[in-house]
């Protein structure tokens, strides 16, 4: 059976010169696009990815970077939208690359947080503020 997942990796200082992410595609055949990256020598390193590939492997894998002491967390964790603050202006409708935002017929503004990347568009686009990255 075949999976699809959007994590977050957070690699210590430690590990931001080492080939992880190499391995993943070369040990345990998974296939990953990177969605957003921020690595800098000596401070702690953070990717978005997606790993595609069949279950054993993808558990593999994962067991693999948790061993090695990269942190893991699904990428749904820090996507939020504070429904307080939203307004349904639409705002984030139009701009969004994967439209994870669609308008209703009831005029409300849907979000769907499984298919958003964290490119981070939607923060600025948002007059009241309502859209939150936690990384």
């Amino acid at each position: 059976m075949s999976v699809s997942k959007r994590i977050v990796l957070r690699f210590p200082h430690r590990l931001v010169d080492r080939p992880i992410v190499s391995r993943l595609i070369r040990d345990f055949n998974l296939d990953f696009n990177i969605l957003k990256a921020s690595i800098t020598p000596e401070t702690e390193g953070l990717m978005v990815v997606e790993l595609t590939g069949e279950r054993a492997d993808y558990d593999k894998g994962i067991q693999y970077l948790t061993e090695a002491g990269v942190k893991i967390q699904s990428l749904s964790r820090d996507i939020t939208r504070n429904e307080d603050r939203c307004t349904s202006c639409g705002a984030c409708v139009t701009i969004c690359p994967v439209n994870c935002f669609t308008l209703e017929k009831n005029r409300k503004v849907s979000f769907k947080g499984e298919k958003c990347i964290a490119c981070g568009v939607c923060i600025l686009a948002c007059p009241p503020r309502a859209m939150e990255v936690h990384f």
